[in-house]
């Protein structure tokens, strides 16, 4: 095993990257976007996933950018706080705990600025064909020309292009979780100091927080729903979605939902999870969201992606890729599946405490 093509440039192709180079591999990594994307949530690194990043180097940069959270307030439809904490936060869990709660953007950029100087990356590139055989795959790229590489592997996300080429249509792999989610930023306007909102009423809510030194909100705002066609590239058609299934909330939404149709890093999809019955077929083997996304509802989709680009890499250190895939799926699956568990076990709420506690370390390094 010498070279690796990874298709996805957000967490788990770095991570995946790092690790590799690491074990004498050599990895290239080949993304959509023209750069390293920005915007998104605030994410989390929990458990076992601290001790990947603190091997990585990371762990003290990522406290310095970690979010400051005081606590948040729960507010009815009209804007009156009907509960506050201070000891628990939404988008966290407990206020006290050792986890780091960060923003997505942050993490993103400390991983490539930690491997792009020994990593080759391709943006505003993509797949756009796998063919195997017993020596390699052969990958072509919408611009640029074929390339040979002794394995690929699809760290590209629920929507995963790799998955769609290697396994068939991601109907039959994704499932919808009842929920979807916008996010995007504006101006702070309401002055929110390390303390977070959240409002709901009906089918519709979303939480709102402030980031970069409360000069900014990072807006969430979503709906419950059975599933919904729409168009994945089309953006002003999901701020229309956006706009017309939380247009009965109150308070503060209206002028959210003005920001959004302005906002330069809107994003919109489904809460949903990746189910497969396996991760890898030949020489073609999925990471992170691609292969299991637990969705945002569980709070662990970046703690699973940094873990799992851990474990392959170690595996495909260790012996051949048949080998490695199956042991790299042997050790990880029972990990994805108390992780994935916890974004149903209390559907409308956060799982519990020791549901969370048990899952974020359910696996041995």
């Amino acid at each position: 095993m010498t070279t690796v093509l990874i298709s996805g440039a957000s967490v788990a192709g770095p991570a995946l990257a790092y690790w590799l180079r690491r074990h004498g591999i050599t990895p290239t990594v080949v993304e959509r976007a023209p750069a390293p994307r920005a915007g998104g949530q605030a994410i989390d690194i929990r458990g076992v996933a601290l001790d990947v990043v603190d091997r990585m180097g990371l762990l003290a940069p990522l406290r310095e950018v970690r979010t400051r959270m005081r606590g948040m307030s729960m507010l009815d439809g009209d804007g009156n706080e009907i509960m506050r904490s201070t000891e628990h936060a939404i988008s966290s869990g407990r206020l006290d705990n050792d986890d780091i709660e960060l923003l997505r953007e942050d993490l993103t950029t400390l991983l490539y600025d930690r491997t792009r100087q020994d990593v080759e990356y391709v943006f505003d590139d993509s797949i756009t064909a796998l063919e195997q055989d017993e020596h390699g795959v052969r990958a072509t790229f919408e611009k640029g020309g074929p390339r040979t590489f002794d394995l690929v592997v699809g760290a590209d996300g629920l929507h995963s292009t790799v998955r769609r080429l290697a396994f068939g249509p991601e109907e039959e792999f994704v499932h919808h979780l009842g929920t979807y989610l916008s996010i995007f930023t504006a101006d702070n306007f309401l002055g929110l100091d390390d303390w977070q909102v959240w409002i709901r009423e009906g089918q519709a809510g979303g939480g709102i927080y402030p980031v970069r030194d409360n000069t900014e909100l990072r807006v969430n705002l979503g709906f419950e729903s059975d599933p919904v066609p729409y168009d994945h590239r089309d953006l002003d058609a999901q701020r229309r979605l956006v706009a017309e299934r939380c247009g009965g909330l109150r308070w503060e939404v209206p002028k959210l939902l003005a920001a959004m149709e302005t906002a330069p890093d809107f994003y919109f999809d489904a809460m949903a999870q990746v189910r497969m019955d396996s991760w890898s077929r030949g020489r073609v083997t999925l990471l992170g969201d691609a292969g299991y996304c637990a969705s945002p509802l569980s709070g662990q989709g970046t703690s699973l992606a940094l873990v799992g680009a851990y474990v392959l890499a170690a595996e495909l250190a260790a012996a051949d890729h048949a080998t490695a895939l199956i042991r790299y799926e042997t050790r990880m699956r029972p990990f994805v599946e108390l992780n994935q568990a916890l974004a149903t076990e209390n559907p409308g709420g956060p799982a519990s405490e020791e549901s969370l506690d048990r899952a974020k370390n359910a696996i041995t390094l």
